[in-house]
């Protein structure tokens, strides 16, 4: 790997941070585009992620303001039926292992929709979301859950503590990573919790992101990508420990980190000491385990493109399903365009008739692959996969197969059988 001067670590302040992976330039991964913004130029910004030396976090620089991308966001929690299923099975477990009552007040920071907080507006407790994006902020208050537009900064948390009091369990799933500003947002978790409260933070593994290749879920809104031990550090920052932590099958293997105010936290859990113990023996509290990344997101982008070259020069049909962030981050790696891949569907209706940016692929309703009846479907959510080979059962009325491209390229049935 090679150093590089110029960034310096968000978190540390060490400069010389050294190259993990370079995806060359992109779009941000949820700028679709309507239309009349096709004969337009577009921003691309280059996706090169970086390793310090010192405190071991990978991250991204800062190119992106979060206030323009999330005060407007193309994502909806709630049309995922596995992650609201997710959803409310934290919220049973969380309601029993924390002992919450009536009088609790839970706050949800990047709360979205309102996909979780609806299950705790349905037991009885007192909750407030968090959330940035204006349109999805209005839906979560549409569907009862009182909801908060903001970014969380140290101001903000202060402000809701005096207002609403201190929480006693403060959930921040798949938002820790997004936040250019570690130090401050971190500050903010810690004015939010009570002193004796809880903060349970879920976020993608990276071990599970470099063992697998899941190199798509690298994009600009990802400024950070983390162990539990770089998590650690990082929450240390604010006077919180990390006390607890579980594996978790969603985006292709996640944390959840359970973290108290020091005073209040405790010996730490022999599961947390066993995951630290299988990231330092993959070589992520250094920089062993990422000297051959680059080369295996090599045999992933390969291993796709010739796979689609040879579909299309015998006369097979394929078309995508699903328009994730992640998605965009594949189709822009490997220059995958209407020609290889002639549209996409989502079950979203706020992407229908927009276009994949950078790669500028039509999305449809999922609908039109039934009246299509293409060869392959390559399903870009490959996170979901037990979910959407269920949706995709119909495929098989005509002999259809789904593709999954990572960790590895795999033509399946809709029933999950490898050819």
């Amino acid at each position: 790997m090679q150093s590089d001067q110029r960034p310096s670590c968000r978190l540390c302040g060490a400069s010389g941070l050294v190259s993990v992976v370079d995806l060359g330039a992109s779009p941000p991964c949820e700028s679709f585009l309507a239309e009349p913004e096709l004969a337009a130029p577009e921003l691309t910004l280059p996706l090169h992620v970086r390793l310090c030396t010192k405190c071991f976090l990978v991250q991204l620089p800062p190119l992106l303001d979060p206030v323009e991308t999330f005060t407007e966001y193309a994502y909806f929690s709630s049309f995922s039926n596995s992650w609201l299923k997710h959803a409310e099975t934290f919220v049973t477990t969380a309601v029993d292992r924390l002992g919450l009552t009536g009088s609790a007040f839970v706050v949800e920071v990047a709360s979205n929709d309102g996909y979780l907080l609806r299950n705790v507006v349905e037991r009885g407790l007192r909750c407030l979301g968090i959330e940035p994006s204006v349109n999805v902020g209005q839906a979560a208050r549409e569907a009862g859950v009182p909801t908060l537009t903001a970014f969380l900064d140290p101001d903000t948390g202060a402000a809701v503590r005096r207002e609403h009091g201190p929480a006693d369990l403060v959930v921040a799933n798949n938002v820790y990573a997004h936040i250019p500003d570690i130090l401050g947002f971190t500050r903010g978790l810690r004015e939010l919790v009570a002193d004796d409260g809880w903060l349970s933070i879920e976020v993608q593994h990276l071990l599970t992101l470099v063992e697998s290749t899941q190199y798509d879920t690298i994009y600009h809104e990802h400024f950070q990508y983390y162990t539990v031990a770089t998590a650690r550090r990082a929450l240390e920052t604010a006077g919180l420990a990390v006390v607890d932590v579980e594996k978790l099958p969603t985006h292709g293997g996640s944390i959840r980190l359970w973290a108290r105010p020091e005073a209040v936290a405790g010996e730490a859990s022999e599961r947390m000491r066993a995951i630290l113990a299988e990231e330092k023996a993959a070589g992520l509290h250094d920089s062993s385990g990422y000297e051959d990344f680059a080369a295996r997101v090599e045999n992933v982008r390969l291993d796709l493109l010739e796979f689609l070259v040879r579909a299309r020069r015998r006369g097979e049909t394929v078309v995508g399903y699903g328009a994730p962030g992640k998605g965009n981050t594949l189709l822009n790696h490997c220059g995958i365009r209407p020609d290889l891949l002639p549209y996409t569907v989502d079950r979203n209706p706020y992407k229908h008739g927009r276009y994949t940016p950078g790669t500028r692929i039509p999305i449809f309703a999922p609908e039109r692959i039934a009246a299509d009846r293409p060869d392959y479907v390559l399903v870009l959510p490959w996170n979901l996969r037990a979910e959407l080979c269920a949706q995709l059962g119909y495929v098989a009325d005509w002999g259809g197969r789904l593709v999954f491209p990572i960790p590895r390229l795999e033509i399946v049935t809709p029933d999950g059988e490898v050819d």
